[in-house]
């Protein structure tokens, strides 16, 4: 049983990564019916939270049936992280986990996100007053260093078990390779591995069919494995990566009904926690994943990425789920 301090997450723990955009509740709670065992909200500004800032705040929304789930927040100072995490303790999630991981320019810049891996004792010395400040179980997702010439993960994992985090999630890139490349899972593996490890060893990157969840598995004896961009518009990954787990085959893929449906709730829900402007433009990113494979979508996929109009969106998705409706999808995940 992989446990992250109290909270119990069952044999080999599928997780949605933190995505910012992506992993809001509308989209959570899609991957949570198709068996996603443990899941993060979008990372949290610790100045926007302390702040009062509306987008922050509002991201602290959790409903029941998401849990077990985490609140990831990042920040550069200490102050401020201490006081976002009182305040993330107050919306009571089963974890508090810290991005130290995100590439983005403007993250970086601030010494947040992966931008932090450039001065691993500022990384340690900010996550043990993290800890000290909260009842919460703090939890890590990282990268495995800055470039090729600082993959100190083993360090970092170490050090940081040492101050107190009860897991850590590990994207097999450094931060200068951004999304590119192949992930390196090797280090990830040997963080594992590392007979000083006592916490969960979450392995990120690259999984996007049940057959790479499975050899990955095996081959880096990870904990368990955290999804981000083969989820986006495909919720139906986990399901399908614990099915071939099961049994060894891969499971029928989704119908065009139900991708319809689910495309359909999606917006719905996202349009009603949004508002319409937003809930529209960041339904966008899902389309293609949703329809994936599908001949001569080109022109439905242009309405649905163009358009702001509400009836005229639910009215593409039905008329996507009519020219289709014979069509039998062969392909078992998004690629």
């Amino acid at each position: 049983m992989v446990k992250i301090g109290k909270v119990e997450l069952g044999e080999f723990p599928l997780l949605l990564a933190p995505m910012e955009d992506v992993s809001d509740p509308p989209f959570r709670a899609l991957c949570k019916e198709q068996g996603c065992d443990m899941m993060y909200t979008e990372f949290i500004s610790v100045e926007g939270l302390i702040r009062d800032a509306d987008k922050s705040v509002q991201k602290l929304d959790i409903y029941p049936q998401e849990r077990p789930i985490g609140i990831q927040i990042f920040g550069a100072n200490i102050d401020s992280m201490q006081r976002a995490a009182e305040i993330v303790e107050e919306a009571q999630p089963e974890v508090l986990d810290i991005n130290y991981g995100c590439p983005v320019k403007k993250v970086v810049n601030k010494m947040a996100g992966a931008g932090i891996l450039q001065d691993i004792d500022r990384m340690v010395e900010l996550t043990d007053a993290i800890v000290k400040s909260t009842n919460l179980p703090v939890t890590v997702k990282t990268r495995l260093g800055w470039d090729d010439n600082s993959k100190y993960i083993e360090e970092v994992a170490e050090r940081l078990q040492d101050v107190g985090i009860k897991a850590i999630s590990i994207h097999g890139r450094t931060r200068k390779q951004m999304y590119k490349g192949e992930a390196d899972w090797s280090l990830i593996a040997k963080v594992k591995e590392n007979p000083r490890i006592q916490i969960p060893v979450f392995g990120n990157g690259d999984i996007n069919s049940p057959q790479k969840a499975l050899e990955y598995r095996n081959r880096f004896g990870v904990d368990g494995i955290m999804i981000g961009r083969a989820s986006i518009g495909y919720p139906w990954i986990f399901r399908e990566i614990k099915h071939f787990f099961e049994t060894g085959e891969i499971m029928a893929p989704p119908t065009i009904e139900e991708r319809v449906d689910t495309a359909k709730r999606h917006l719905k829900h996202s349009i009603e926690w949004k508002g319409l402007k937003l809930g529209v433009l960041e339904m966008r990113r899902h389309y293609t994943n949703y329809f994936r494979s599908l001949p001569n979508i080109k022109h439905f996929r242009q309405a649905l990425v163009t358009s702001e109009e509400e009836q005229f969106l639910f009215d593409t998705l039905d008329k996507i789920g009519e020219a289709y409706a014979n069509w039998e999808f062969r392909n078992p995940v998004a690629q």
